[in-house]
């Protein structure tokens, strides 16, 4: 049986491996054991089938004693600092959960490596396309990384680590991740936008940025593809089609019939962030669909998905 790791089990893409992975155990004969680890207590709703371990993955020796307790095959990194703003202003922290933490982590599976010739760990650790400057998208694995924000630069020191350690790794940059979660304390673009139209709420929305939306459980498809298929080097996995972020809250409004009046043109430039952000990404996936075969749904897809699972909610809740 394959013991799986995850990080950062609290946050919309761990709950939805954890998940993934449930419904897996109950259809194929090759089981995972599935540890799920983040920060204070367990937010899924469904608390059965896995073990979940309290992990602060920023101290080292926590980290060193969970590892070798689990002895993990396949190690999912998905516990980030994703704010970029927050990470312009609060770099120690910052570089505490997005550098460090993933240090601490290569540095406790090499030496379990070390201690047990048989121990070969497969280290999955996600990126992002903000190590991109933006002025050439879509990009493709091979593109140089040029990061203009301090959390592109974060996630590129990492990504430099992780390509630089004696596991076995494999890197899966993404763009705007969206989708529901238990427990909904944190929100997404397709969340936000549908919520405030919802209200009534008049919203600012950029028309001079570019990204390809990623429905949670495509990248989670993504991540486990890598794993199942033992695949290592970098991967694109998002959404296979690039807009601007003003037609992307458009598509949110038309969706769900929402009042598009409400949405007001802006450049990014009024709105002063901290953060620099690179204007147009998105990503060629030529080499996920050939090599691992990911199918990305489309946008509209993954609004049907979302809406489904809202509705569920609002049923059981």
């Amino acid at each position: 049986m394959q013991r799986i790791l995850i990080t950062g089990t609290n946050g919309l893409l761990g709950q939805k491996l954890v998940y993934l992975l449930l419904e897996r155990n109950k259809t194929t004969a090759s089981q995972f054991q599935i540890t799920a680890t983040s920060r204070g207590e367990n937010r899924l709703m469904n608390k059965k089938g896995y073990q979940y371990l309290d992990l602060d993955i920023t101290n080292a020796d926590e980290v060193a004693r969970v590892f070798t307790l689990v002895k993990p095959h396949i190690i999912i990194n998905t516990a980030a600092m994703t704010n970029v703003d927050q990470c312009e202003k609060e770099r120690k922290a910052c570089d505490a959960i997005n550098v460090e933490a993933v240090a601490h982590q290569l540095s406790a599976l090499e030496k379990l490596q070390h201690a047990e010739k048989n121990y070969k760990p497969h280290f999955i650790h996600l990126s992002t396309d903000f190590v991109f400057d933006g002025k050439a998208g879509p990009y493709s694995e091979a593109d140089q990384p040029n990061p203009i924000s301090y959390y592109g630069h974060s996630k590129y020191k990492a990504d430099l680590l992780v390509q630089e350690s004696a596991v076995k790794w494999a890197i899966v940059r993404t763009i705007i991740v969206y989708g529901v979660v238990d427990n909904m304390s944190r929100s997404n673009l397709v969340l936000w936008a549908k919520s405030a139209l919802q209200k009534g709420e008049k919203i600012n929305v950029i028309n001079d940025q570019f990204r390809a939306p990623t429905l949670a459980e495509d990248l989670a498809e993504g991540c486990m593809l890598i794993a199942d298929k033992k695949a290592t080097g970098i991967f694109n996995i998002s959404g296979r089609d690039t807009y601007s972020i003003l037609d992307l809250v458009y598509q949110v409004a038309d969706f769900w019939q929402l009042d598009k009046s409400l949405i007001q043109v802006v450049s990014s430039d009024t709105l002063n962030q901290p953060a620099k952000r690179p204007p147009r990404t998105g990503f060629k996936l030529d080499k996920a669909i050939d090599i691992l075969g990911y199918q990305p749904k489309s946008f509209r897809e993954g609004l049907m998905i979302v809406d489904k699972q809202l509705k569920a909610l609002e049923k059981n809740g």
